[in-house]
């Protein structure tokens, strides 16, 4: 059986994370969307991602059963040097380090790209994606109670943040990650987390 392995996420890979992230949608309040997008969309949302920002995949036996990737937080220049994650895993590779191995890995990528901090977003309540950011290194900073109406109810939001890189105070402007590709240790970076990964 091939190892587990980290790698770049491509459009092909659109209907294996549909099939991961579809359930959040159907049947919990975790991500505020109500109607998983088509296989199209999600390659969409990969290709579109790609431009600037890596989306990694956790591969196991040629099944991706994990995935997270990392986006803007606002649009405005003033907000360029953060980013918001986002990480999803399937339910048979739950607590077998994917989540945290993703995260280190997409860590990596980010500080080379020039990122100074990452943000989470958790729908509340959520006991195990609360238990996960505190255990890996991230600060609650913020709660908004009542903030979303989703699957007949309220549900409160908070916001997770970790520091990735020193601030500068004249800070050059993050890099795509398409030109990042082209490093010489850009393998190192994506395989930054493999070690917190438990798959056999």
């Amino acid at each position: 059986m091939a190892a587990p392995r980290i790698r770049i996420a491509t459009p092909a890979d659109a209907d294996a994370i549909r099939e991961i992230y579809a359930p959040f949608c159907d049947s919990t309040a975790v991500t505020f969307e109500e109607t998983p997008p088509t296989v199209a969309e999600m390659a969409d949302r990969i290709d579109s991602t790609l431009e600037r920002y890596p989306w990694l995949v956790c591969d196991h036996a040629g099944e991706v059963v994990g995935y997270a990737y990392a986006g803007p937080l606002r649009k405005r220049r003033a907000y360029e040097w953060v980013v918001e994650l986002s990480v999803y895993v399937a339910d048979d590779a739950r607590r077998s380090g994917v989540g945290q191995a993703l995260y280190e890995s997409l860590f990596a990528i980010l500080e080379r790209q020039g990122y100074c901090d990452v943000y989470a977003v958790t729908t509340l309540p959520n006991p195990e994606t609360v238990r996960f950011h505190d255990r890996i290194g991230f600060e609650r900073v913020a709660d908004f109670p009542a903030m979303g109406y989703t699957q007949g109810a309220w549900h409160d939001v908070a916001w997770w943040r970790r520091s990735i890189a020193e601030k500068s105070a004249d800070p050059d402007r993050p890099t795509p990650v398409s030109a990042v590709r082209e490093s010489p240790d850009w393998d190192a970076l994506v395989q930054a987390g493999m070690d917190r990964l438990e798959l056999s």
